[in-house]
This record gives structure tokens, sequence and C-alpha cells, in this order.
């Protein structure tokens, strides 16, 4: 479990949060507070659930020890029990921390596209979009459609639709990538075996907003006598200010008013603005990234293969995962596959 939660880094955080909520002024800003706050909830419950996990799994190891000592065989068993819950919650907290992105807990959204097959490759984006329904209903995700563009014959040529629900994006990120089907095709009167292709891609859904953050350790401020136009009071006082926000390495500068108050207040503006743009640019790159990642829909490039004929099996091709249910699989029972691969830490 250790692995998968760096518990000094989340603590050290946490202790980071609480200062910089200690501090005058912090309330004043709800819009900058409130996703410090929700940081800080989220790092106190993992905490508490790691600690909780942790003294229960040495509790039941000093008890075996116990017990075996003793050769207490009622004791042993009902440890045994104990050790197969504490299992089930170790494996569900490990698949938590594996959603601590960025992004992961925001809503999706996915789109599906058929591509290489024809009519099979329209029916199969069909199926794929009832199957990622019939899950989202499953996890109680509320689904809406935005856009969907019909077969010429049968199923879709693509659809998009939005997921609705905590850690929507995180779940179903690891489901970006081609998807390939092999069966009998329905639409083909020779009954020949068809392999067909479709892409699922998800986007998290993001805020238009961003909140800026600037915190007073972290700026540098300067004062100097202004060089510029001013008259000679502009010119004999330090009323020009300087700016230096140390993370970024970004300098800004005013000192065009008499007033060294207005002059920092302007140099805040300027600051705060270029850090807007920053963080506005490194969201667009982290998207456009998302974006690149997408994969040709044809053979080669598939996540998954669903067979259907000439024997019936599910294999996860980044994980090597085998579900020989198949329909299971197609009724939206994805769990299995999805948490193999986050847990494996490929997506």
């Amino acid at each position: 479990m250790e692995t998968v939660f760096d518990r000094e880094a989340k603590q050290n955080r946490l202790k980071e949060l609480e200062a910089i909520m200690s501090r005058e002024g912090f309330w004043d800003n709800p819009e900058a507070a409130t996703p410090l706050l929700k940081e800080r909830t989220f790092l106190f419950e993992r905490l508490e659930a790691y600690q909780a996990l942790h003294d229960e799994l040495e509790e039941n190891e000093l008890l075996t020890a116990m017990a075996m000592e003793e050769d207490d065989g009622q004791t042993l068993a009902e440890v045994d029990t104990q050790i197969a819950s504490l299992a089930q919650r170790m494996h569900a907290f490990s698949l938590d921390m594996m959603l601590d992105g960025e992004l992961d807990a925001n809503n999706a959204i996915v789109s599906i596209n058929a591509g290489a097959g024809g009519t099979d490759a329209q029916d199969w984006a069909e199926m794929m979009l009832r199957m990622y329904l019939r899950w989202c209903e499953q996890r109680g995700y509320k689904t809406e459609t935005i856009d969907l563009q019909p077969g010429d014959e049968a199923g879709i040529k693509s659809v998009t639709f939005t997921v609705k629900g905590d850690y929507a994006y995180g779940y179903l990120r690891s489901e970006t990538g081609v998807h390939r089907l092999v069966r009998i095709s329905p639409f083909n009167a020779s009954g020949k075996r068809q392999t067909s292709f479709a892409s699922l891609f998800v986007y998290p859904e993001v805020d238009n907003e961003i909140v800026i953050q600037i915190e007073d350790k972290d700026l540098r401020i300067d004062t100097f006598r202004a060089s510029g136009a001013g008259g000679q009071h502009v010119n004999k006082t330090s009323s020009a200010i300087r700016i230096t926000h140390m993370p970024s390495g970004i300098v800004v500068q005013c000192q065009q008013e008499k007033s060294q108050h207005r002059n920092k207040d302007m140099a805040m503006k300027v600051l705060r603005a270029r850090l807007y743009q920053q963080e506005k640019q490194k969201k667009d790159a982290e998207l456009q990234q998302i974006h690149d990642n997408k994969d040709e829909i044809s053979w080669g490039s598939q996540i998954r293969s669903y067979v259907l004929h000439p024997y019936q099996l599910v294999k996860d091709h980044r994980t090597n995962m085998e579900i020989g249910n198949v329909n299971s699989v197609l009724d939206g029972q994805l769990d299995p596959l999805i948490e193999g691969v986050l847990l494996s830490g490929i997506a």
C-alpha cells in the first residue's frame, strides 16, 4: 500500500495548507479558498483512512502471532475473516490513491468514433455506447448526449456525451484508445468473420475560471526611484515597485504613479494577469497533450479486443487481463478491466 501512498509528502502538504489557511485575510477570498479547502479535506481523509488500515493490519498480525503461539484455531479463523475484509478495503484504498491526479475528480466528456470496418464498425460503436452507458448507470453517474451522428445503414458514426459524477474522468481516462471487435458479421450474407474498430476518447470537463493564489512568501518586492516622467516627486522618492514572483520567475514593475501603494497595486494586477495567462497556457498544453495521444482507429493500435468468434474472450492488451464472459463486459461490467489498468499505473 505504501507504494501508491506517499504518506510523508501528503503530511507535508497538509501542514503547508494549514499554514496558508491560518494567515490573516485567507477567508476574505472564497474563490481562492475553496480549492485549498477541498484539497485539505481530501488529504486529511486519505491520511486518516491510511492510518486506520495500517493500525488494523498491525493488530491482525499481532493476533495471528499470538493465536499461532497458543494454537488457538478459533482465533485464527476469526483473524482470517478480518484479513479477508481488510484486503478488500486495502484494494479499494489503493484504487483511490491512483485517482489523485489534478483532474481525476472531474466530470468527463466521452467521444466514440467508428473506425475501419464499415457498417460493422458503426454497429460496434453503438454497442460500445450501450456498454459505457450501462457502466455509468451501474455506478450512479448521470449522462447526457451532446452529439450523435447515425450510421449509414446501422449503428453510429460518432457520439459525444458527458458523464457527471465523482471521479468520472479518473476512471474513464483508462478507457481511452482503440477497441477491437471480432465476430461473425450480421451484415455479411456469407457469414464471414469480421474485425471492426472503434475508438473511445475521454476529456476532463474543466471550469473556465482559473483561481490564482499568490502567497506573500513567494514574492520579493523591491522599491527604487522612478526613472521616467512624473516630475520632481516621482524621481526623488523610492515610489517605483518591482515584484519578483520566485516560483515562476515572473518580474513586473510599475513606476507611473506617485504613490508607492498605488504602484504596488498596479504591479500586483499585472502579476496576477501574467500568472493567469501562464496557468491557462499550461492547462491548454495539458489538454492538447491528452488530445495528441489519440491513436489511429485501426489494426495494431488497439488497447482491448472483444472476441465473439471462434471463441469468447475480452483481453486488455496493456495488462493482459482476460475475461471469458464477454456478454457481462458488453453489459457494462467493466470495473475489473478499469481497475486493472489503474492499479498497474499505466493510465
